[in-house]
């Protein structure tokens, strides 16, 4: 049995094909984690939602900003953007059967992984410095169960917004999920006290001033954890001890990255395919 991470597909289905071969998935052997953002901007998320359905418990997603994006314009709590490609799906006769599945997908995993049972914490796109990874995954569960239920509807049209910025214990209601949902889905560069910022979507290197890439703030709880996630496209490939980053801009002509793993977390192999530019950068 085989363990690998792949980033951001963002409905190319081809290309998410092309890499599945390239190493030799077996849906009854190997298990396969899917960094979020499986729909919108590339050519066929229907496709994509398909694939994933199809191959049950061997391909585990997470919830990223594009997946929920999906929900709310299905949902009538946001317009398409400009550059979304979802129409496609939203007019797909299995729509409902696509959505519900959706629906169900976690903003967070945990993988323990070997006979030690080393565990690796899988989000789409960061963790707040003050969070554990049993914080991590309890939280998403909050958001999660909300995703799940009669709630939806009137969740999705409340969930958008940047404030609050900080995570504090006391926040309750819809606060409390908005600023999750923004940390797990969004979150590229924060302060060192954990203030989200979202405006900035530079790569790590070039920080603006004030701010850090949320996995370099000093103290974060999750440091030495192993954390794998996509969403930072223009950060690319990063692999170090506790930390992999593996959204590699397929939807913008880059590659999409797979990482397999040996005996051990530290045991690591990066396999890609070149990707079929469906956006072009700045778009």
């Amino acid at each position: 049995m085989a363990l690998y991470c792949i980033g951001d597909v963002q409905g190319c289905d081809r290309a998410l094909g092309q890499l599945l071969e390239r190493i030799g998935f077996s849906p009854s052997r190997d298990t396969v984690y899917l960094l979020g953002d499986l729909v919108n901007r590339g050519p066929d998320s229907a496709a994509v939602l398909r694939r994933c359905m199809a191959h049950g418990d061997a391909l585990r997603p997470l919830l990223g900003n594009h997946d929920l994006h999906l929900l709310a314009v299905a949902h009538g709590a946001r317009k398409p953007g400009r550059n979304d490609t979802l129409q496609a799906m939203l007019d797909a006769p299995d729509r409902p059967a696509l959505l519900e599945w959706l629906r169900q997908q976690p903003l967070a995993r945990q993988h323990l992984h070997g006979q030690d049972e080393e565990a690796l914490l899988l989000v789409h796109a960061g963790v707040l410095p003050q969070w554990s990874a049993q914080d991590t995954l309890a939280l998403a569960d909050e958001v999660h169960a909300v995703l799940r239920s009669a709630d939806l509807g009137d969740f999705l049209h409340q969930m958008y917004g940047n404030a609050p910025a900080q995570w504090h214990d006391g926040l309750r209601g819809v606060e409390r999920l908005r600023v999750i949902v923004n940390a797990l889905t969004r979150l590229r560069f924060c302060t060192p006290q954990g203030t989200m910022d979202f405006s900035s979507t530079e790569s790590a290197s070039a920080a603006p001033p004030g701010l850090l890439p949320w996995f370099d703030v000093p103290g974060r709880r999750t440091a030495g954890q192993p954390i794998a996630f996509g969403h930072w496209s223009t950060l690319g490939w990063l692999n170090r001890p506790d930390l992999l980053a593996l959204d590699t801009g397929c939807v913008w002509g880059g590659a999409l990255s797979a990482v397999r793993f040996g005996h051990t977390l530290a045991e690591r192999e990066l396999l890609q395919v070149r990707c079929a530019q469906a956006q072009k950068p700045g778009a």
